[in-house]
């Protein structure tokens, strides 16, 4: 490791409609399905470096409500601050980081996302307190 290390810091929201269904998008990078979210600016506080990531990924305003969960991806050294968000308005807009804007159930987000992403909305949606977890990219440690 690199004498001055600096992680990454990068934020996520989970924002589920009344119906239950949970803002999704499709990276248009690798195709990989995910909540909206990506890397805070360096003067950026986190609350509305949050509010900027989701609406620039997917048109939607959003209110962020609570943490859910804190993850650390090991092999990049990036912590992902992840927040149970409530949809305030906007609609759906696709751009040159979302090819697809989703409304899913828990069961296509499970099937469609690799453990160290879907685990993010399962806690959002049943942890009662902040979780922290640490992953690979794809699976859990």
């Amino acid at each position: 490791m690199p004498e001055y290390y600096r992680h990454s810091v990068s934020v996520a929201g989970v924002t589920v409609r009344d119906d239950g269904k949970v803002l999704m998008i499709r990276r248009r990078d690798n195709g990989a399905l995910q909540i909206p979210g990506g890397i805070l600016e360096e003067d950026e506080d986190i609350l509305s470096g949050l509010v900027r990531e989701v609406g620039e990924e997917t048109g939607y305003q959003v209110a962020p409500l609570r943490l859910t969960g804190v993850y650390k991806n090991m092999k990049i050294g990036v912590v992902a601050l992840v927040y149970r968000c409530k949809l305030i308005g906007g609609e759906a807009a696709v751009n040159d980081e979302a090819a697809e804007v989703l409304w899913l159930d828990r069961e296509a987000i499970g099937l469609g996302s690799v453990e160290a992403f879907a685990v993010r909305v399962t806690d959002a949606l049943d942890s009662l307190e902040p979780v922290t977890r640490s992953h690979d990219g794809t699976s859990l440690l």
